[in-house]
């Protein structure tokens, strides 16, 4: 079965990341090969949570663009230079390919095609034989009679001339192959003179006398049932590939490649054939511009959201199977009916929770942990009016499981996921940021939970000069900063100077770092209003 990816929305928060991994915890238990992934750095609150219980840090996933990897390109489709002519040939034929990556000790070296190999036999230019024993005999289809040398290099040469004037001219030593048939005084002078290699045509039978002379000599030879002149045509295809003339500079793709950049590729260098590679130009395959009609996509599963915004990009190449999610319902659509489970609770691991009940699965001490700790950031310890009865069962029962307090657990959590230590405003704005699509506006909301408001208030003009670059930059027709003090159960707002309107609606006469008491939840308390804001004017 194929990986499935499940994962949060970007800018991850403590709830999206632990409900990916519970999730992905109770799909494996149930037979489904499930991973859990971010789409994002994670903040100093979930960094707390994982290492309080030892939970790995899911992978990061850059996209879920299908990518050359999810392609049934022709993985392993390459040959050793040090294979023969005849064996890429035969390779070619057998995958109905007609060209092949070469490698060099499993690096890429270089592309032969049916039109090398062509070029290279008409032009009749090779008069060495560059090849081994083996590659030899299986080019001629031959017999090995004798064999003391593996790997050769030798000048080819066939007697075309009457006997006496083919030894008067020709030279017979150590570096010569000789093609012959029933010519037994130039076999019998070759061998005398330890020629490299004899290539015996039409199955002649040497006499034991001669084999016994060409063994004590240590002179290979080879008998085929070719004909003298079907030799000498296919002598050259025993050659190593290395030595024909192919194309070492071509264009490549890597594993990791996005489908739609290769199309790019693909329409400005026209051709059929693209190399498959890995970082250290390793040969992984064969791609053929007809595979890439046959894509297959990432299957993944979503918690915690349902906003295309807030999703993976490439989101549209990929087969969504599962959305699980406490938010409104948004702008991400399938082509066929799928698990969606949306439900009125304060966090997705609530809802995760309930899945665990429904298939009787039993709940980790490390998973309990983590999925109560969802729980605790997205409801702000219960105090949020995104809490429901489910919740607080929920976390009452994890708790329990994980042997947690989780007033004093949730307090460190807050405590640590406030220390901005070491992070840009821009960092800390981004961190916890939410986009949405409300009719035709553009609407972004980031709220920075902290224990610490002063902090904040001292850079008061600082933040809301970066709210306005980041409006302008962005096309945000409203952008808004809540900081949320999570002991004083209130929020601070900071916003874009041109959506004071629509602050000045959802909370009267509104100005920079207003109060707002009893303002904790964005997805309840803030985005309702803004939403009815843009409706009202």
């Amino acid at each position: 079965m194929d990986k499935i990816y499940v994962f949060g929305h970007k800018k991850p928060d403590t709830d999206s990341v632990t409900s990916a991994i519970a999730y992905s915890k109770l799909k494996n238990m149930l037979g489904v090969k499930c991973e859990p992934r971010v789409l994002g750095d994670i903040n100093n609150e979930t960094k707390y949570v994982l290492k309080h219980f030892k939970m790995e840090l899911p992978k990061y996933l850059n996209d879920v663009k299908v990518q050359i990897k999810d392609l049934n390109y022709r993985k392993g489709c390459f040959i050793d230079a040090k294979e023969s002519i005849y064996d890429a040939y035969r390779y070619m034929m057998s995958r109905f390919i007609s060209s092949v990556p070469v490698s060099v000790n499993g690096y890429f070296n270089g592309v032969l095609s049916m039109k090398d190999i062509t070029t290279d036999y008409i032009n009749c230019s090779k008069k060495e034989l560059v090849s081994t024993y083996n590659h030899t005999l299986n080019a001629l289809g031959g017999e090995q009679l004798l064999k003391f040398t593996d790997i050769f290099s030798y000048n080819i040469v066939a007697p075309f001339k009457v006997s006496e004037a083919f030894l008067k001219d020709t030279v017979l030593d150590e570096n010569t192959c000789l093609i012959v048939g029933d010519r037994l005084n130039i076999i019998e002078t070759a061998i005398n003179n330890n020629v490299g290699l004899i290539i015996l045509t039409d199955n002649l039978e040497l006499k034991n006398s001669l084999l016994d002379l060409a063994k004590k000599n240590r002179v290979n030879i080879i008998k085929t049932s070719k004909d003298y002149f079907e030799v000498i045509k296919l002598i050259g295809f025993a050659n190593l590939i290395s030595t024909v003339n192919y194309e070492k500079t071509i264009v490549c793709f890597k594993e990791e490649m996005n489908v739609d950049d290769a199309l790019d590729a693909i329409r400005i260098n026209h051709h059929n054939y693209y190399p498959i590679i890995d970082e250290e130009n390793k040969c992984l395959g064969l791609l053929k511009v007809s595979d890439l009609d046959e894509k297959m996509p990432k299957k993944v599963i979503l918690v915690d959201h349902n906003e295309e915004s807030q999703s993976a990009d490439g989101l549209n190449e990929a087969d969504i199977l599962e959305i699980i999610d406490h938010h409104k319902i948004g702008t991400i659509g399938t082509d066929r009916p799928i698990n969606f489970r949306n439900m009125t609770v304060g966090s997705t691991n609530t809802i995760i929770y309930t899945l665990y009940k429904e298939h009787n699965a039993q709940i980790d001490k490390d998973i309990a942990g983590i999925m109560a700790s969802g729980i605790i950031s997205d409801t702000l310890l219960l105090k949020s009016p995104t809490t429901t009865p489910l919740d607080v069962k929920a976390l009452n029962e994890l708790s329990v499981i994980a042997g947690i307090d989780y007033e004093t657990f949730g307090l460190k959590m807050f405590k640590n996921g406030s220390i901005f230590s070491g992070k840009t405003k821009e960092e800390i704005f981004f961190q916890d940021f939410k986009s949405f699509d409300i009719d035709d506006k553009k609407v972004g909301v980031s709220q920075v939970l902290t224990t610490d408001f002063d902090s904040f208030l001292n850079q008061k003009n600082e933040y809301i000069n970066l709210i306005e670059e980041i409006a302008f930059d962005k096309n945000y027709n409203v952008l808004a900063m809540f900081v949320t003090d999570i002991i004083g159960e209130c929020s601070y707002i900071f916003y874009n100077k041109s959506s004071q309107n629509i602050f000045n609606f959802c909370f009267d006469e509104c100005y920079q770092g207003k109060k707002l008491d009893g303002f904790v939840s964005r997805k309840k308390q803030i985005i309702p209003l803004i939403m009815k804001a843009l409706g009202h004017r």
